[in-house]
């Protein structure tokens, strides 16, 4: 509890000039219209890797994302840090992500990682399947390391997909679901990169689908989503 309180009310973080200055320039970057054509617009997935999936309690060790630049994923547009860690994750932590407590002890300074990650991101919006963990998780890190409040566009595929498929909404929960659905192929589960560009590649397949049935554009991917957690939340009333 301590650990906690002690995270989520550290006064602000003493940046240097240097850093205070990316920060001030990525907040200056324009906002991104989102009723552009998804084949005409950069947006980012993304995944990260952490100590555990306690959204209170646990911490951001690494981020992956790839960008999906006018509906193709550019490889060469891709993000991917270790955030270094004080103490190491647990063992059984570790088993899940792969990242040795050597390589978390080793990753970059958490403030300048987040710059870097600002600074590839810009102002694109985000694409995550369950958006809120990710979220919820760069919000706090961003908060903690930068004294930033990040309001950003996301789309989350958790509901973008089943609002396409309808008769896979009950059957298809998680991401594995999806892409062994479609059968896209992911070099490694768990690596925060590698579940980034199988994401990135199922954002691809909804937008097929969706121009299919007429719905072009970010910012109709984003009504689908939506109108499918209200589906989603009613089914449970």
């Amino acid at each position: 509890m301590r650990n906690l309180l002690q995270r989520w009310f550290t006064p602000r973080p003493n940046l240097t000039e240097q850093q205070a200055a990316r920060l001030a320039a990525w907040q200056a970057i324009p906002e991104e219209a989102q009723n552009s054509d998804f084949n005409q617009l950069r947006c980012v997935v993304v995944d990260v890797e952490t100590t555990g999936l306690n959204l209170m309690t646990d911490t951001l060790i690494s981020i992956g994302a790839v960008a999906v630049v006018n509906g193709r994923i550019a490889l060469g547009d891709s993000y991917y840090v270790v955030l270094q860690q004080r103490e190491s994750s647990r063992k059984e932590n570790i088993l899940v992500h792969g990242i040795s407590g050597s390589v978390q002890r080793e990753g970059k300074d958490p403030v300048d990682a987040l710059l870097d990650f600002l600074e590839y991101l810009g102002k694109s919006p985000l694409v995550a399947f369950h958006v809120t963990f990710d979220e919820t998780m760069i919000r706090r890190a961003l908060r903690q390391y930068l004294g930033l409040s990040f309001k950003h566009p996301w789309l989350d595929l958790a509901y973008v997909m089943p609002a396409l498929y309808p008769p896979l909404a009950h059957s298809h929960r998680v991401l594995d679901d999806w892409i062994g659905r479609f059968n896209i192929r992911i070099e490694v589960r768990h690596n925060a990169l590698a579940d980034a560009l199988a994401t990135a590649q199922l954002l691809q397949v909804a937008n097929a689908r969706a121009r299919k049935k007429g719905n072009v554009g970010f910012a109709g991917l984003r009504d689908l989503e939506r109108a499918q957690r209200w589906v989603s939340g009613a089914s449970y009333m």
